[in-house]
């Protein structure tokens, strides 16, 4: 058994300085130090997959970013990590404790997990090791998990087992994170725009140091045929995923960050509002394109015609949500958002379909990360 500050210190100074994930009680003395401690950076996640997201956002902005999550939660992370990570070349430091272990009575819904923990971490090619019970263990195992993410562009997993970790009280009090937000209902009930309209309206819109994250399928695709940049990221999968890594970005650089969600993938992380509204960011725009339908397959509709986001997304704490349906009010709404602290939410119903012929991004995903990261770095 090792204090928290055994592990967190030598991975401090490796750089490892944001946290992000869900808790476990196994993990509750290094989650507790880490929000006590003004060394690092905690962010809470709603779910797994969403701290994976985060995570990668983080990175992209430069920090050193690790996830702290149950074994049961692997289930919620599976797709970012598969899709997300391993494309875009983006390493992670996981922290996955051991329910249902070898040797452990547990619950019986940790019997499954508890049984395929270190072969599903195989079987998504994520090396892994045993988080270090013994304070020298942990230089040693360090430095080989950073050997491995140098070398691959991946996430390396240590796999915590129960009592390693000495009890940590949290000493850290709880923030107050309600805030007063406006919410506009400006729908005209006019024809609606295409998507590929809005993009262009958008793009005319923006500073040029502004960073836009755009959601899976042909959001991406549209934003890259009009105009491909360093400063744009195409989700090409991990759908669902986009507000998480823009609010990973927006905590960490003082640059404009837009995010473009379809409907269909905020409502697959809608918990994610409540996560940008918990901590703020007053550089995020999240702009949903809501055309009521999951286009990229075919056009099957959505949930989207019964929700507000804009109005969940001022009850979730974001500074103003606006809900729009034509390109004037939407670029008023977007003019607005981009001279006064956020984060925002503008909700633009669009027409369903997209542009005739539409190809997909032709640099790679990994390509375009680093050209991604390297424009957050600059000035």
């Amino acid at each position: 058994m090792i204090a928290a500050d055994a592990f967190l210190k030598p991975a401090l100074d490796r750089g490892f300085d944001f946290y992000t994930g869900v808790p476990c009680s196994f993990l509750t003395p290094i989650i507790n130090r880490v929000i006590s401690s003004e060394d690092y950076q905690y962010v809470a996640a709603a779910s797994e997959g969403e701290a994976v997201a985060i995570a990668a956002g983080a990175w992209l902005a430069g920090r050193g970013s690790a996830v702290m999550m149950q074994n049961s939660g692997l289930g919620n992370a599976v797709n970012p990590l598969t899709s997300l990570n391993f494309p875009f070349r983006i390493p992670a430091m996981l922290i996955v404790t051991w329910r249902g272990g070898p040797g452990l009575s547990d619950e019986p819904q940790h019997e499954l997990m508890g049984d395929i923990t270190p072969e599903l971490l195989d079987v998504m090619r994520i090396p892994r090791a045993e988080f270090p019970s013994e304070e020298g263990a942990v230089a040693p195992a360090l430095a080989a998990a950073q050997a491995r993410m140098d070398a691959s562009g991946l996430p390396f997993a240590f796999i915590m087992q129960k009592g390693t970790i000495e009890t940590q009280a949290l000493s850290a009090a709880p923030p107050d994170l309600a805030r007063p937000g406006r919410y506009e209902d400006r729908c005209s009930g006019a024809a609606r725009p295409t998507r590929y309209a809005a993009l262009e309206r958008m793009l005319a819109a923006l500073p040029d140091n502004a960073a836009v994250i755009a959601t899976t399928g042909k959001t991406g695709r549209e934003l890259f045929t009009i105009a491909d940049r360093p400063q744009h990221l195409y989700q090409v999968g991990s759908m669902g995923c986009a507000a998480g890594m823009g609010l990973g970005v927006a905590e960490n650089t003082p640059k404009p960050v837009i995010v473009i969600d379809g409907d269909g993938a905020a409502l697959m992380k809608l918990g994610t509002l409540a996560t940008v509204g918990a901590y703020g960011p007053d550089n995020l725009v999240h702009l949903v394109f809501d055309n009521g339908t999951y286009d990229s397959t075919g056009g099957q509709p959505t949930t989207s015609g019964a929700v507000d986001f804009a109005n969940v997304a001022v009850a979730c704490g974001y500074a103003t949500g606006g809900a729009c349906d034509d390109l004037n009010t939407f670029g008023t709404l977007l003019a607005a958002a981009l001279e006064n602290d956020g984060p925002h939410l503008i909700h633009l119903r669009i027409q369903p379909g997209s542009l005739s012929g539409l190809g997909r991004p032709t640099i790679t995903p990994a390509a375009v990360a680093a050209r991604f990261k390297s424009f957050l770095a600059t000035a």
